[in-house]
């Protein structure tokens, strides 16, 4: 139960949910998996069978431009206590289009999807608590999405460091840049800014 309380505390934020009907319930069916810094967890093309909660490190999903394409388009960059799974390949047993990549050493809370199934036949409340955070993280896809459209390059840096400051220091700036659709050059230079602002130096 320890190695896997902060997944517990998670789903504990949707629903009033129990110790006991935790370990009765979910804690058989967790998978608790480990991987190494650059490790493909889930691979384009294939089916996504887990759906993932992050206990510890960080993880990237991504597309190819097109087929063949070194370049890479990152859509999520997640770290402890956050999901990240290739949710349209989940949900309907499709190949999926995105790569899951670890950053860092990372570990896993994964539910395989038949399990899932399984759990939800057997518990009401279990398939009404999936529902719940299937919309939250599909509300949160959504509202990112959103932001793309609506903030401009400087709004979007901006947004985004100071809700996730520590993303800056742990992930790649290569990624972030991707992630938030910047050009690398212009991400550095946002970077700098904030660098000065934080020196007091300079203003955002």
């Amino acid at each position: 139960m320890e190695t896997t309380r902060p997944f517990f505390d998670y789903l504990k934020k949707f629903i009033d949910l129990s110790e006991k009907e935790f370990n009765d319930l979910l804690f058989p069916v967790i998978r608790v998996r480990q991987f190494a810094k650059k490790t493909i967890v889930t691979e384009a093309g294939k089916v996504e069978n887990y759906f993932n909660f992050i206990l510890k490190g960080l993880a990237r999903k991504y597309y190819k431009r097109y087929k063949g394409s070194p370049e890479e388009i990152n859509t999520q960059i997640s770290m402890e206590n956050h999901i990240i799974l290739s949710q349209e390949s989940f949900h309907s047993r499709l190949p999926s289009e995105y790569t899951i990549e670890t950053i860092e050493p990372t570990t896993f809370a994964s539910i395989q999807f038949d399990d899932l199934e399984k759990l939800y036949l057997h518990s009401a409340k279990m398939e009404h608590l999936g529902r719940l955070v299937i919309t939250y993280t599909m509300v949160i896809k959504d509202r990112w999405q959103m932001n793309h459209v609506r903030m401009t390059a400087r709004e979007r840096f901006i947004d985004f460091v100071t809700k996730n400051p520590v993303l800056l220091q742990r992930v790649p700036q290569k990624y972030l840049a991707s992630f938030l659709n910047i050009k690398p050059e212009t991400f550095s230079r946002f970077k700098h800014m904030v660098k000065n602002h934080l020196t007091g130096t300079s203003k955002l």
